[in-house]
């Protein structure tokens, strides 16, 4: 029980020493996760879609 106790009490003092984002940097990470996701799945679904094409002209 001392193991466990003093496990939460150590992850405890390291939370305190984590720098954490502000609301306005949380926003900005998110926007571009967001974009990048739906550039890459437009860019994915493209090249899906050419390929998809090119077997139906080969066969």
């Amino acid at each position: 029980m001392k193991k466990i106790v003093k496990y939460f009490k150590e992850c405890y003092l390291e939370m305190k020493k984590v720098s954490w984002p502000n609301r306005q940097m949380v926003l900005q990470s998110t926007k571009i996760v967001i974009i990048s996701t739906v550039v890459f799945a437009l860019i994915l679904g493209l090249v899906d879609f050419l390929l998809l094409k090119g077997i139906f002209l080969i066969f």
